[in-house]
């Protein structure tokens, strides 16, 4: 009898204890599918181009060479360029679209628009199309005989050929940016005006403050967590600007419009040193943390 109760009482323990085990098993069954994939496609990459970026591929290994690839970098005047024509785009680039998008997101926020969904909507839109079939299109609309030119040449203005010309080739892609992510910085700005309580502007009209002194005071105030967000996504896009340059300009003329992201391309699968390119990656990583930490610390947010 004591030998079956004791038998009893340890088949109990052990079911409570594979009880106990399932239930800490079971969450890890749910979300192992998605641990295995985040590890192949996600932390492998990133660890093997850690390794890949202190060394050199060839013949389907990786050899050390230690800090060769990044001393590489710092003393290659084009890396330098690219990196000098990145933050040019974005220094005229990103302004624009930040200012635009205010713009546009306090005209959709007024009371007196009418069909706001149709206007957000057609704001939006750009957004949607994908990058490299806008590229084409820009290219072809600033190409020597394309419409840009056919419309200057309209007005009694002699064409100019923006592709030959480094500020004009410039300036194309800023206009490439600024048309496909207005739209986007629009609609988080706008989120951010519609959380601003209207009986401040009241009030500050009631106080003798007109339209300016209400906008100056309140707005720009209020919005400053949602235009630091715009910025900072912003420059970093900025940064890791490829498909553009690469479509539209194709980096000319002379390396003018040679973005980092593109120079790294270029390194990595026309000249097929992975290794530099690696190392190029994450000095742009450097780069973007940095200049993340400025925009916060200069707007003082945490």
């Amino acid at each position: 009898m004591a030998v079956r109760m004791y038998r009893h009482l340890d088949y109990e323990r052990w079911e409570l204890m594979s009880y106990k085990l399932k239930m800490k098993l079971a969450p890890w069954c749910f979300i192992a599918p998605f641990l295995i994939v985040f590890i192949l496609f996600a932390v492998y990459p990133v660890i093997y181009s850690v390794v890949l970026s202190f060394g050199t591929y060839k013949g389907g290994t990786v050899r050390l060479s230690g800090i060769k690839n990044y001393a590489f970098l710092l003393s290659d005047k084009a890396f330098f360029q690219s990196v000098f024509n990145t933050f040019k785009i974005g220094i005229i680039q990103v302004p624009i679209m930040v200012f635009l998008a205010i713009v546009l997101a306090s005209f959709l926020n007024s009371k007196l628009v009418k069909g706001k969904g149709f206007f957000r909507m057609v704001i939006f839109i750009p957004v949607l199309i994908d990058a490299v079939s806008y590229s084409v299109i820009f290219s072809l609309l600033f190409n020597d005989q394309g419409f840009i030119n056919s419309l200057v040449d309209s007005l009694g203005i002699t064409p100019v050929s923006w592709y030959t010309t480094p500020g004009l080739a410039t300036m194309m892609i800023v206009i490439a940016q600024t048309w496909k992510w207005t739209g986007y910085n629009t609609i988080i700005i706008l989120s951010g005006l519609q959380n601003i309580p209207s009986e401040l502007y009241e009030a500050a009209a009631i106080d003798g403050a007109n339209r300016i002194q209400q906008f100056f005071s309140i707005t720009i105030p209020l919005l400053k967590n949602m235009i630091i967000l715009v910025m900072v996504t912003s420059v970093n896009g900025a940064v890791q600007m490829f498909t553009e340059p690469n479509i539209i300009t194709h980096g000319g003329p002379t390396g003018s419009t040679t973005t980092a992201m593109l120079y790294l391309y270029n390194m990595g699968f026309k000249n097929f040193n992975f290794g530099i390119a690696c190392a190029g990656s994450y000095v742009v990583v450097a780069i973007v943390v940095i200049l993340t930490l400025i925009q916060m610390r200069a707007g003082k947010e945490k």
